[in-house]
């Protein structure tokens, strides 16, 4: 337990120096090239090279856009959602992404989707990391057409520390802006999320 702590909180640390940062993309994610220029604004820069990149196809499926080689699998926004969004994650998460995917397109939201998660993980039918992985996701309202960048970009991390709990973090569950807090403690997805503040941009 002390060795994922540690681990969390190097985490953390590494993270938040990066907490207001903000991306672009090159164009809208309406076909494979443009999803995978999209998907990939949410890694690390020095990871995106060679990160697996996965998008969606015209029948709402999720098909391979690029083979990658190393351990970053990165998701691209779904044309047409009404909420614009990036992900990269650990590949060690994708059994529990996918299957969150799944359960979304069968109309299963909210609690009771991360209770058959949790049942799941807990009948040894889903794999779920037992060390800390980190989640990348990027925002926007949308794109602008002419530029091709993302509107109002905003840049979130949620850390997956399956079974972490306030005692073992030393975190919050109550969201605390700006700083890291803990959702869903004890269970198998228990997640710190850093939600840094978003930049005023009100005197532009």
């Amino acid at each position: 337990m002390y060795a994922m702590t540690r681990t969390l909180r190097t985490t953390i640390t590494v993270l938040a120096l990066g907490c207001m940062a903000t991306a672009s993309v090159a164009a809208e994610p309406s076909d494979a090239a443009a999803q995978l220029a999209a998907a990939l604004q949410a890694a690390p820069e020095d990871r995106r090279d060679a990160a697996h990149v996965l998008g969606w196809t015209a029948d709402g499926k999720v098909a391979e856009l690029r083979a990658g080689s190393n351990d970053l699998v990165c998701l691209a926004a779904m044309p047409g959602a009404p909420q614009w969004s990036v992900a990269c994650y650990h590949e060690s998460l994708e059994p529990f992404m996918a299957r969150g995917r799944e359960l979304l397109a069968q109309g299963v939201e909210g609690q009771e989707r991360i209770d058959i998660r949790e049942h799941e993980i807990a009948e040894g039918k889903l794999r779920m990391p037992r060390e800390p992985r980190t989640l990348y996701v990027l925002h926007g309202s949308g794109f602008d057409a002419e530029t091709g960048r993302v509107i109002d970009p905003y840049l979130r991390w949620v850390i997956y520390t399956p079974y972490a709990t306030p005692e073992s973090t030393g975190l919050s569950t109550r969201p605390v802006p700006g700083a890291p807090w803990l959702m869903a403690p004890g269970t198998a997805g228990a997640h710190v999320m850093i939600n840094p503040p978003r930049p005023d941009t009100s005197g532009q």
